[in-house]
């Protein structure tokens, strides 16, 4: 189904009143061949295109000059081996839904990643983690929809490219691709993951459904729900630094906190770091730096896309003043022609 002049204010959790100049729904896979019939009558036209799910990691820095691609494909379906469950998962389903849906049906190693705002089809292209879990870890394959020659293809776990908040969706390569469905492999003999944060309490004997109500009551206390309060969740990455730069800040700032990443690599909270530099309560407009999770930049109701940009921009230099930790957005900034970057749009927006 397409639409002309839509507003983008329902589709985006920070609730930003903003606009696109054609928006595509797609509900059903026999839908294809209509959609790179759009596709390709936008490129023709020079006009970007979009592809848009939950909708929930996403800033519009103003309205969209093209298509937007709102994906809602639905489906699930479970193909059981003797050591392994496998979920096959159209892209539109809501990620938690799919959380409760295998932790009622005693399918576990998703219960960590309970409550993670989005879609699934979004999953493979963030590489959505929390508490010491990753999407790559329980990722089987995902498969694609070339938008301009209508080709389908299937990526392995390998071929995805997976690194932290990253994978080979967010290149060049795949600015044409439109993920249908994504394939996840969970073992049978499970073991749970619980030596992340506030998860060590529930002991050796904890079961998936007392990690998932765990989960859900941490991100329920910390995190706003988006139906009340605009927001795009974590706001940036816990910046990942080596042994020297660990070093440095632990002589200034003994309690900072932080975790082992890789070999000679520590990954930092940057949730830390914000609340540390006195930035919590912190407004520019109607954008505020949340009380309860620093992490969070929230929209009290009247927030403009240039208040949030201007209120990230203020948060990325006071931390990079005080700690010498440079920030790194999650949240994919959107501009009228496509995917954009902070430090261009911020340059943007003083200039007009």
């Amino acid at each position: 189904m397409l639409s002309k002049n839509a507003s983008l204010k329902k589709l985006n959790s920070f609730g930003l009143n903003v606009t696109t100049k054609t928006i595509f729904l797609l509900t059903h896979e026999n839908q294809l061949p209509e959609l790179i019939t759009a596709v390709n009558v936008a490129k023709n036209n020079h006009q970007p295109v979009l592809i848009l799910g939950g909708g929930t990691n996403i800033l519009f820095c103003e309205n969209f000059n093209g298509l937007i691609i709102k994906v809602e494909l639905s489906g699930i379906d479970l193909v059981e081996t003797h050591d392994h469950f496998f979920l096959n998962v159209s892209a539109g389903e809501n990620w938690h839904q799919l959380v409760v849906y295998a932790t009622q049906n005693n399918i576990r190693g998703l219960e960590n990643l309970a409550l993670i705002p989005g879609v699934v089809g979004a999953a493979p292209v963030q590489n959505i983690g929390a508490y010491g879990v990753e999407f790559e870890q329980i990722c089987e394959k995902v498969k694609v929809i070339d938008l301009i020659t209508g080709k389908l293809v299937t990526l392995s776990n390998k071929e995805c490219e997976f690194s932290y908040r990253y994978s080979i969706f967010k290149t060049k390569q795949m600015a044409n691709a439109l993920i249908t469905s994504v394939t996840l492999k969970l073992k049978k003999n499970w073991r749970p993951q619980n030596s992340y944060g506030a998860l060590k309490a529930l002991g050796e004997s904890v079961t998936a459904q007392q990690i998932f109500t765990q989960v859900c009551e941490i991100r329920k206390e910390k995190l706003p729900d988006i139906h009340v309060l605009g927001n795009a969740g974590s706001f940036f990455k816990n910046p990942i630094v080596g042994e020297t730069q660990l070093s440095h800040l632990l002589k200034t700032y003994p309690n900072v906190a932080y975790y082992p990443y890789k070999t000679g690599e520590f990954k930092l909270a940057a949730a830390w770091l914000i609340d540390h530099a006195k930035l919590k309560g912190f407004q520019i407009g109607g954008a505020l730096v949340h009380q309860q999770h620093a992490l969070v930049l929230i929209n009290k109701g009247n927030a403009s896309p240039a208040d949030v940009l201007n209120l990230a921009w203020h948060v990325r230099e006071v931390v990079q003043i005080k700690f010498g930790v440079l920030l790194e957005h999650e949240v994919c900034f959107i501009n009228k022609n496509g995917v954009t970057t902070l430090v261009k749009e911020i340059t943007r927006v003083r200039s007009e």
